[in-house]
């Protein structure tokens, strides 16, 4: 069985998926958590308050639509956010999500 799962080419990155993808605030959470953070974050160390298995479905989603890669460290399920990709794709979108105003700070 393949532990890591699938994730899409930068080809196949879809602005309509993106955008999908981000409505959700805790989406949104996540990005900003991993854009903040300066290495890779474990999906239990999210400070996300949902279920388990709402947080996988999120993670899922994150990941379907190109915004994130996830690897295994141990059992430990990683996650990285793609920002140089998304960057080249589509040049400021996380720029706008992530600065404090956009945070509604």
């Amino acid at each position: 069985m393949e532990r890591t799962p699938s994730h899409p080419q930068v080809s196949q990155f879809n602005l309509q998926q993106v955008l999908e993808a981000l409505v959700d605030p805790v989406r949104r959470s996540i990005v900003a958590q991993l854009d903040a953070a300066d290495e890779d974050i474990a999906c239990g160390a999210f400070d996300i308050a949902v279920s388990k298995s709402t947080a996988t479905h999120h993670f899922k989603v994150l990941r379907e639509a190109g915004l994130i890669r996830q690897h295994y460290v141990g059992t430990s399920r990683m996650n990285t956010l793609r920002r140089a990709e998304m960057d080249e794709v589509f040049p400021g979108l996380l720029d706008a999500l992530t600065t404090p105003q956009a945070q509604g700070r």
